[in-house]
């Protein structure tokens, strides 16, 4: 049986009172991380990273981590890529957390555009390149966990996570939002899946599950519940949403025969 989670910005607030809040309601809790000209940087201090191992030890939490940018080399394949700095600075200010994960998207760009054979196979190799890099900065490749999107092609990606031994995150969410069935994709991904996001798509993705298809999401949750040991992240970004998705949640664990309370209680 997974364990329940949701993201860091469920109330209009910063990390530490959504923390403080969310705590004693889910099993993890996914930190959204940005360091950007625009807005600046919530990198954890510190003294929040105190907070925050307190928090998790004294409500038996704890924490995924999604990195800010897509990953990709360099043009000339060097490691010096923005992408890849941001991710080593955010892995060394959440070390002292000991992430369950760290989600990060590939920047898949160039295939988009591109679709030769030759285009393709160059950027399969940068792409493992990226994801060897941010791997060995972790205490294992499993954490390093890469998520689809609902503009990846699924059969170009593969193959970069054939040779690279990371894990995935597997949002159901972009599934829907790409039209796919997710029942395939969830039973040949599970296995390699350290983190599943979770959220409703009506007219934009993450959205209550209120919004997602009944059918499918049942599915879904039943499955998971049978299979699936690690984080089941509701990926929302307002409290009504987080209560509403929680509550649709439990619904469909309950129709499959499972229910999920904190920390197995």
């Amino acid at each position: 049986m997974f364990r329940v989670g949701t993201t860091s910005y469920i109330l209009p607030d910063d990390i530490l009172p959504n923390v403080d809040y969310l705590a004693p309601l889910v099993d993890d809790i996914e930190l959204v991380l940005f360091e950007t000209d625009e807005y600046g940087s919530n990198l954890p201090t510190a003294e929040t990273c105190d907070r925050l191992v307190e928090l998790a030890q004294r409500h038996h939490i704890t924490y995924t981590v999604h990195l800010p940018l897509d990953l990709r080399l360099a043009d000339d394949g060097a490691e010096q890529h923005v992408s890849l700095v941001k991710a080593r600075r955010v892995i060394e200010a959440t070390a002292r957390l000991k992430p369950f994960a760290y989600t990060v998207h590939l920047d898949g760009q160039v295939v988009m555009e591109d679709n030769s054979s030759e285009a393709l196979a160059q950027w399969q190799h940068n792409a493992a390149g990226a994801l060897e890099t941010v791997a060995g900065w972790l205490p294992g490749p499993e954490y390093l966990a890469v998520e689809n999107i609902e503009t990846w092609d699924p059969a170009a990606f593969a193959p970069v996570l054939d040779g690279v031994p990371v894990s995935r995150t597997m949002d159901i969410g972009h599934l829907w939002l790409a039209g796919r069935d997710p029942m395939p994709d969830v039973r040949d991904w599970c296995p390699r899946t350290r983190v599943v996001h979770l959220h409703g798509v009506g007219s934009r993705d993450h959205q209550s599950l209120s919004h997602a298809p009944a059918a499918s999401l049942n599915a879904v949750v039943g499955h998971l519940a049978d299979c699936f040991d690690g984080v089941l992240s509701l990926e929302v970004f307002n409290q009504e949403d987080f209560l509403s998705s929680l509550a649709v949640l439990q619904r469909a664990l309950a129709m499959n025969g499972f229910r999920w309370s904190k920390n197995g209680a």
